[in-house]
């Protein structure tokens, strides 16, 4: 008789091929994705979502973390019924991984910020609205179910308590502040790409628009069309410029002046949940948790801020023994299962991907999303009985020994 008569959830969960459309079959990983997009988008706007800043250290860096830190197996272990769900303040996720907070993802995809939040949504899992968003947040949140959403909060505590009433009457109760921008990095990649804020109509951004003509209609003139010109939707509690203007001028007035008495500010108004997402230093995790938050992301912009950082990945153990009762979630690098086992094995309760899901929405829409959920989610599967472990929270004992 057999050991286990029930049949494994995660095991049903696995996509059967013949159900993929066949546009998506030949892609078989996240990286897949990517080359598609490139091919997709105009220079302008792929260079922007992919690129770093300066000289994209940070960005490999990012990556080279992951191959630095081996796996050790166990074997022979009944991984039958593994699987991976997780809980995230209160909240059952079928998935360890969501979505990042991305800006510009509806120039990147058609009504991308809805897009990336209803596939998550239907994967099991979430997706972060992000404050450089050109979708209105109350769309977010009533058309893609979203109630995370990721803010650049300006020092400036009236401009903060009324972003924070648009926010609840939204309907979203988990809060991302962004701490790792007191002002914009040196992205020089937008400037010889021609991506600027405002977009400028110049020679250059024509030809790109006119050698990418499936961009141009089934995206942008498709939004302007349904929806009117892009604006900045999101940095405050009023509608923000348009995309497309010789005076935009966006919300960082007094952002260098955000400190944690700030933070301290939100959590005694904010009735939601409260993360603090850049956290890089083990101290600053600590300040963090004194100061109320609920939890913290562990993150360097992916590699989109300051050049030369270390890796998120190689602090990520000192942060999680800093603060061992503390949610600490992961984002920056994430490409494979593996990737997602090995923050999840470092520390991570939950992790964040990003570029890779936008690419997808940008090239096939929603149903590419949902495919990069299923790759995904197949290899996570499929390396935790490689692994060895049957539940996320098991990976912990395989970290190395330091």
């Amino acid at each position: 008789m057999a050991k286990n008569s029930e049949p494994n959830p995660v095991s049903m969960m696995r996509h059967n091929p013949a159900n993929i459309p066949r546009r998506l079959r030949p892609v078989l990983s996240l990286d897949d994705f990517e080359g598609r997009a490139r091919r997709h988008l105009p220079l302008s706007v792929f260079g922007y979502v992919s690129g770093g800043v300066e000289d994209d250290r940070s960005m490999r860096e990012n990556r080279d973390a992951f191959a630095r830190i081996p796996l050790r197996p166990r074997i022979l272990r009944d991984v039958s019924g593994r699987g991976m769900q997780t809980t995230l303040f209160g909240e059952t996720l079928a998935l360890p991984f969501g979505i990042a907070p991305m800006g510009f993802s509806a120039l990147a995809a058609f009504d991308g910020d809805v897009v990336l939040a209803r596939a998550a949504k239907a994967a099991g899992s979430i997706a972060i609205c992000s404050a450089a968003s050109l979708t209105p947040l109350e769309r977010v949140a009533q058309d893609g179910q979203s109630r995370w959403f990721q803010s650049y909060i300006p020092g400036d505590r009236d401009r903060i308590a009324a972003l924070l009433e648009r926010l609840t009457k939204a309907g979203f109760d988990r809060l991302v502040v962004t701490g790792d921008v007191p002002v914009a990095g040196n992205r020089e990649n937008n400037a010889r790409n021609g991506f600027d804020a405002p977009l400028k109509i110049t020679p250059k951004l024509v030809w790109q628009g006119l050698t990418h003509p499936r961009w141009v209609i089934g995206t942008l003139a498709r939004e302007i069309r349904l929806r009117g010109m892009p604006h900045f939707e999101n940095m405050e509690s009023v509608q923000g410029p348009p995309l497309f203007s010789r005076d935009l001028l966006r919300s960082k007035i007094a952002r260098d002046e955000l400190d944690w008495d700030d933070i301290r500010f939100i959590r005694d108004i904010w009735r939601g949940k409260l993360v603090v997402k850049g956290v890089m230093h083990p101290d600053d995790a600590k300040i963090a948790q004194d100061a109320g938050c609920d939890g913290i992301i562990v993150s360097n912009h992916g590699g989109r801020q300051l050049d030369g950082t270390v890796s998120p990945l190689t602090v990520l153990p000192e942060i999680r023994a800093a603060v061992p009762d503390m949610t600490v979630m992961f984002d920056s690098g994430i490409r494979r299962g593996t990737d997602v086992l090995k923050a999840c094995m470092l520390g991570a309760d939950f992790t964040f991907v990003g570029r890779p899901f936008l690419y997808a929405a940008a090239a096939y829409g929603e149903a590419g999303v949902a495919h990069a959920f299923r790759l995904l989610r197949d290899e996570v599967d499929r390396d935790m009985a490689m692994m060895g472990a049957t539940s996320i929270t098991q990976m912990r004992e395989h970290a190395p020994r330091l």
